[in-house]
């Protein structure tokens, strides 16, 4: 085989290499999506037997972490990767990383539900966590489409849009001390909701850092801990 022939069959499985370890990551970010919506939908519905079935599916997350992350390693060692390519290895760890937590955060949710089918449920089904799951579920998505297509724009507006799940999360937590002064019977209840609300506060952060290493990615600026409202503005 020539040198140029052997060398572009080499450049050729790297890519292919590259391209099926983002479509791993984008099937585990599916399987997590579906995870967190049906926590939610748990909730909402006072499901039981759904909210157990989301914690005790929390080993298909984890096991997709795993398989990831010892490609990734794969690659490294053997393809020695640099510039954009070392970029996206580097970004897709962090990434899984974020993606099992997320997964952490609907399993405690699942958990959740349960414990809340068992007890007297409020009028409104609890709206103010269908509410808030909602966004953060959105957020989720369009993290995993930013991160599909590196697109630096709809990075920043996740990144925007966090902010807003920590306002509803705030008043979510207002609302909760409110009924528990008003009504000590409903602090267990009360508690479970209050945690519940936490662990989707927490997936939007995580949507959030996985937009922030999308702009790593493809500009090879770490935003983190950052002020990018800037970035914000001039989008």
């Amino acid at each position: 085989m020539e040198a140029s022939n052997f060398t572009d069959h080499i450049s050729r499985r790297f890519n292919k290499d590259i391209e099926d370890l983002r479509n791993t990551v984008l099937s585990m970010g599916g399987l997590v999506e579906t995870q967190l919506s049906r926590a939610i939908a748990a909730i909402v519905s006072g499901d039981s037997e759904l909210g157990l079935k989301v914690a005790n599916d929390d080993y298909k997350v984890n096991n997709l972490e795993v398989d990831i992350d010892e490609e990734c390693s794969r690659i490294l060692a053997t393809r020695a990767p640099a510039a954009g390519d070392l970029r996206l290895i580097v970004a897709i760890i962090k990434t899984i990383t974020d993606l099992e937590r997320i997964g952490d955060e609907a399993e405690k949710i699942g958990f959740l539900a349960s414990k809340l089918a068992g007890m007297d449920r409020p009028a409104d089904s609890y709206r103010e966590l269908k509410n808030l799951g909602s966004h953060v579920s959105h957020m989720l998505r369009d993290a995993m489409n930013a991160f599909a297509r590196l697109d630096v724009a709809e990075a920043l507006e996740v990144v925007k849009e966090d902010e807003l799940v920590d306002d509803e999360y705030d008043a979510i937590t207002r609302q909760c001390i409110t009924f528990m002064m008003e009504d000590p019977r409903s602090i267990k209840r009360v508690m479970n909701v209050t945690w519940a609300a936490r662990s989707l506060e927490r997936i939007g952060d995580h949507a959030k850092n996985i937009c922030e290493y999308v702009i790593y990615m493809v500009e090879g600026r770490d935003v983190r801990h950052t002020d990018i409202s800037e970035d914000l503005v001039d989008e």
